[in-house]
């Protein structure tokens, strides 16, 4: 039976981790018109496994993952196909993504399970069911997406200063609580909502500054890029966020907004490309577009001082007229053209290097790999290294080790220099234990 001849409503419907904040609140924006949208299970030794039985190990590791996690539901003696539905949006170009959901479907036909529903976003059936909600629910998404983000963000450049980690980590999950709560809210205006998630924000940045910290100038920042879920997911890359901090080091990852401005930006050509330059079809992506950019600067608008230095681009182009020498937009497609843009764009910003986190035989990252060497050479011979993940143990502790020297030896010599926020320099604000 088709998808389209399914509804959502009355369907528990399981989000992937691509980052466990980016799910929640991506379920609170379907809760938000009467969908019972939750977080898939938490990746465990025995998610590969499950994996495995349908795989033919050829498959990365986001796919393994995805698949393992959809199957302790599915296998699940509580299962109801007929109440069940999973997100897993595709995608076109040379990542496997896109053959994501093909496989679910095929499990879930060899299983028997053809009640349950696969929701991709991308394809016709993407919002069946839905009806006149869609509208409403694209926008509520977007603001999960920046909401999550813009957490994350503060997280990441408070945590490594502060005293207690743990400190840190309870205001982040306090934080998800609250503003997975206000976009679950149904039937609210668009201007409400921003107006409290963007309250919600600033009393977690409050929080934040208020925790015992000592805020120094010499940890080694260290940009984050790579294939979008494995850079996300803790659980694919081993926590290396996490031991890239034990080890001294803040980082700056890569957001999610950011592919969604590429594929704008991959919409407009694809419309221009069309002779649609000038069309009603063109207006209502431009429109889409502004109101996109209105809704990011309104709820980043009161944390700028905070990211001082850690701004992101103001376009999309930036980091795609840096990629441009190395893999033009016209000739490279993906996550490759912007791990190398941004790669560059974070080298201007100050980092200390740069590590791309990708899946074993990910086509993005061998693509990158070949080209990171010219990058370094170019720009003052910066540190870039990509980590690969299989789902196989590796010693971390060593090649993050020998990474961050690499990373403190060039921060010694290095031209582009960082620019810090207030709260550095603010007096009374480091304290000492």
């Amino acid at each position: 039976m088709s998808d389209r001849q399914f509804s959502l409503i009355g369907r528990t419907m399981y989000i992937p981790r691509m980052s466990f904040g980016g799910a929640k609140l991506a379920a609170a924006a379907f809760q938000s018109i009467g969908v019972d949208a939750r977080p898939s299970p938490p990746s465990d030794a025995n998610t590969l496994v499950l994996a495995s039985r349908y795989l033919n190990g050829d498959e990365c590791l986001p796919e393994r993952i995805t698949l393992g996690n959809f199957l302790k539901v599915i296998e699940d003696a509580s299962f109801d196909p007929g109440r069940s539905a999973f997100l897993l949006p595709t995608s076109g170009g040379p990542c496997r993504f896109g053959q994501y959901q093909g496989i679910l479907r095929k499990v879930l036909r060899q299983k028997g399970y053809d009640e349950a529903i696969v929701v991709s976003p991308t394809s016709n059936n993407g919002y069946e069911g839905i009806g006149d909600s869609a509208r409403e629910l694209i926008r509520t998404f977007w603001h999960a997406v920046i909401a999550s983000d813009l957490l994350r963000k503060m997280h990441l450049q408070f945590r490594p200063y502060l005293f207690e980690r743990e400190q840190a980590n309870e205001i982040f999950h306090r934080g998800l609580e609250e503003l997975s709560t206000i976009l679950a809210t149904p039937k609210q205006s668009a201007k409400d909502r921003l107006l409290r998630l963007r309250q919600a924000l600033v009393a977690a940045r409050d929080r934040y500054l208020r925790l015992p910290a000592k805020f120094t100038f010499d940890k080694p920042l260290i940009g984050v890029v790579g294939e979008i879920y494995c850079r996300l997911d803790e659980a694919s890359n081993e926590y290396l966020v996490n031991k890239l901090e034990e080890f001294g080091a803040e980082v700056w990852i890569s957001d999610i907004a950011e592919w969604a401005w590429y594929t704008n930006d991959e919409q407009r050509w694809r419309l221009i490309r069309a002779g649609k330059r000038f069309s009603l079809e063109m207006l209502a992506a431009q429109i889409k577009f502004a109101i996109q950019h209105h809704d990011e600067k309104f709820l980043s608008r009161p944390l700028r001082a905070d990211f001082k230095g850690y701004e992101e681009p103001q376009h999309i182009k930036e980091i795609l007229n840096y990629s441009r020498p190395y893999l033009p937009q016209q000739g490279a497609l993906g996550e490759m053209v912007l791990n190398v843009g941004k790669a560059i764009y974070l080298y201007h910003k100050g980092a200390d290097g740069i590590i791309d986190i990708s899946p074993f035989t990910c086509m993005n990252g061998i693509v990158c790999e070949t080209v990171y060497p010219r990058v370094s050479a170019d720009y003052d011979n910066f540190p870039i290294r990509i980590f690969y993940f299989d789902g196989t143990k590796i010693d971390l502790d060593r090649e993050v080790g020998i990474f961050l020297e690499l990373a403190k030896n060039y921060r010694s010599h290095k031209r582009a220099r960082r620019t810090y926020p207030y709260y550095f320099n603010r007096p009374g604000r480091n304290h000492h234990r």
